[in-house]
């Protein structure tokens, strides 16, 4: 026997309800629909762009420098360069390197003599920064005193680098036999010196000596305290071992 098919009656939503009520009874009311939800039913907002304003310039500041000539002296420079507070200021920015005394300038020296403005746009700016950071090492980024102790610790960074061995304590000890401290010490009265070398700087190298054994990366310079103290440790490892072995002339 066949069975009888049951069907069911369609469920209507609430809203096909409203519609099909609406339409009974002759002619069709078009009805608002009231209460309509979700997401469909919201009017999305466009947002305002506030306009873009250009990266404003920023100062990059960079330093002037002029290599003494012979027959300088540091008022001429001053002179020359249009320095604010004279020759006094031009001494007192670059005392380390001229040393104690101000009327005595080597030709080769290279001083300081101003600064000089750059613009450069706030995105360059930063990009560049960026870039610097990235770039330097760890040991770059390093900073040390500009006295005896910054100098020692920063040409043991050095040495360390290049294989060379030494201590604080026998560098420092050497160097207060050699020059008590002073990197603008040389010697005038010696052999060395009669024979038209002086020995020079914390370690009182020659100049021979300092050029042979001289250290790539440090200046050229045998005044300077880190490419003295350097070069003269360069020079004991090759000839004592290293400069803890040096207790004495060298």
């Amino acid at each position: 026997m066949a069975a009888r098919g049951k069907h069911r009656r369609p469920r209507m939503t609430t809203l096909a309800r409203g519609i099909v009520a609406a339409g009974t009874g002759g002619a069709a009311l078009a009805l608002p629909i009231v209460g309509a939800t979700g997401a469909h039913a919201a009017q999305p907002t466009q947002a305002v762009q506030a306009p873009k304003v250009a990266p404003a310039a920023v100062p990059q500041v960079s330093l002037i420098t002029y290599k003494v000539a012979a027959g300088d002296t540091l008022t001429k420079i001053a002179k020359k360069h249009s320095t604010s507070g004279g020759w006094q200021k031009l001494y007192k920015a670059n005392r380390a390197v001229i040393g104690n005394d101000p009327a005595v300038i080597r030709p080769g020296l290279k001083l300081t003599v101003g600064t000089k403005n750059t613009q450069t746009s706030a995105k360059t700016a930063t990009a560049s920064k960026a870039a610097t950071a990235s770039a330097v090492t760890p040991a770059a980024a390093k900073t040390y005193t500009n006295d005896l102790d910054g100098w020692i610790k920063e040409s043991l960074d050095i040495m360390a680098q290049q294989g060379i061995p030494g201590s604080y304590d026998g560098i420092y000890r050497n160097v207060m036999r050699e020059s008590s401290g002073n990197p603008q010490a040389m010697n005038n009265w010696d052999s060395n010196a009669a024979a038209g070398t002086p020995s020079k700087g914390l370690l009182q190298t020659i100049d021979p000596t300092f050029n042979a054994y001289h250290v790539a990366g440090t200046s050229m310079d045998p005044f300077d305290p880190v490419a003295n103290i350097t070069a003269a440790c360069n020079y004991a490892a090759a000839r004592y071992g290293s400069i803890d072995n040096v207790f004495g002339a060298y």
